[in-house]
């Protein structure tokens, strides 16, 4: 395996890549997203489950990632593709559940740290919206140094073997790398978010209620969504490269009466 730096200006080029393969399989690409995002829901319903949510979002990263690929190559991602890293062999799988369980750890920490900068919980009823925004920018600040150590760590472990601590540390190295890149990704895509959600805003404030514009909203965003994590595969496609298999140097037929010149 090989760390390839990429020029600043490819991180705008993965966003464009991001949205023309989604528009290859848009319904395809749309379902798979809402598969998860339905699993994730569901599952941070149950005692702890927010715990069961963070554990199970790299394998489902690796998952639209293999969709994206397959989008990419011009053919269907089934819905069997998002459990792509279950269907990988024992080995494979026991690397991305030791994953899944060092994300949901980072995850925790973060979230402790973060509600630490708010002071005390809210004793009793729903919480505020001063209290969410006040909690959200230290949860994302906390929150970076994580998504870099777990943006290639999936797919390193699955498309390279990667053991789990060692794909951590190969992620951190290769996003430390391109960080012009993946800055630029995240701008493109900060400026994509921006030029939809503002006209949405304003078709929705047009709306005779809030109720009457969710068809129409909802589904341009969770589009959004899955156009940014198609987009996460071509990060983590022109970062790495697989070493070619050696070639061993043929023998010389005969050494006699050969010159230097003629060696191999």
């Amino acid at each position: 395996m090989k760390l390839n730096i990429v020029p600043a200006r490819t991180g705008l080029t993965w966003v464009k890549l991001g949205i023309r393969t989604f528009f290859r399989q848009p319904l395809a690409l749309v379902a798979l997203f809402f598969m998860y995002m339905a699993v994730a829901s569901v599952a941070s319903l149950l005692p702890f489950g927010f715990l069961l949510a963070f554990m199970i979002e790299p394998a489902a990263r690796l998952g639209l990632m293999a969709a994206a690929r397959e989008a990419s190559n011009e053919r269907f991602p089934m819905p069997a593709v998002l459990i792509t890293a279950f269907r990988a062999g024992r080995e494979r799988l026991r690397a991305m559940l030791v994953l899944g369980v060092m994300h949901a750890a980072a995850c925790a920490v973060v979230l402790l740290l973060a509600s630490l900068f708010t002071g005390d919980a809210p004793k009793a009823g729903p919480v505020t919206p001063e209290a969410q925004m006040s909690l959200m920018l230290p949860t994302l600040l906390l929150y970076m140094p994580v998504s870099m150590l777990f943006w290639h760590a999936p797919a390193l472990v699955h498309f390279h073997g990667i053991a789990p601590a060692k794909s951590l540390f190969f992620s951190l190295v290769a996003c430390l790398r391109n960080w012009k890149a993946l800055a630029l990704f995240g701008l493109g895509w900060c400026a994509v978010i921006i030029g939809v959600s503002m006209p949405l805003s304003i078709a929705a404030g047009l709306a005779s209620s809030p109720e009457a514009a969710l068809p129409i909203v909802a589904p341009i965003l969770l589009a959004l969504a899955a156009m940014f994590t198609t987009s996460i595969y071509f990060t983590f496609r022109d970062s790495f490269t697989e070493d070619p298999p050696s070639t061993p140097i043929p023998a010389p037929a005969s050494t006699q009466g050969s010159t230097p010149g003629d060696m191999p």
